[in-house]
């Protein structure tokens, strides 16, 4: 299974400035659904810490960095987010913390779904519990 995809947008900016143009089912492999956004979190802020069920999700740090550590239970990477061309795609039921958000940093979030709270994960031994079951069952 796909933890993640990093994702490269082209910067179609001329002499007047920068422009990076996202389009859903093209540059994002979904349709949007919702567009959220967090900015004004300290650095030792934690965002997330979840993973969901039904949603898919693009983040892009459109200004400032931050980081983000992926998980599906047995795999752990981390991906730094800094250039407002860059991306990475997030799938259905990984697990993603935001962390390390630079004084400036506006993480933008694209989602496949409306907001729905009962698709969330937020325990992460729920989640760990639920993956290895998958797990074994897919092994069966």
């Amino acid at each position: 299974m796909e933890m993640y995809r990093k994702l490269n947008f082209k910067d179609m900016g001329d002499d007047r400035g920068k422009l990076v143009v996202v389009e859903g089912n093209i540059d994002i492999p979904f349709t949007i659904q919702r567009a959220f956004y967090m900015y004004g979190s300290d650095k030792n802020v934690v965002r997330g810490r979840h993973a969901n069920i039904n949603s898919e999700f693009v983040l892009i740090n459109v200004a400032g960095s931050s980081k983000i550590l992926i998980t599906d239970g047995n795999r752990k990477e981390i991906v730094e987010l800094s250039k407002p061309m860059e991306g990475v795609y997030i799938p259905k039921m990984i697990w993603k913390e935001m962390y390390d958000f630079s004084s400036d940093s506006v993480l933008l979030v694209l989602a496949s779904t409306h907001y729905d709270g009962q698709e969330y994960l937020r325990s992460y031994e729920q989640y760990n519990m639920l993956m290895k079951f998958f797990k074994e069952k897919k092994d069966d």
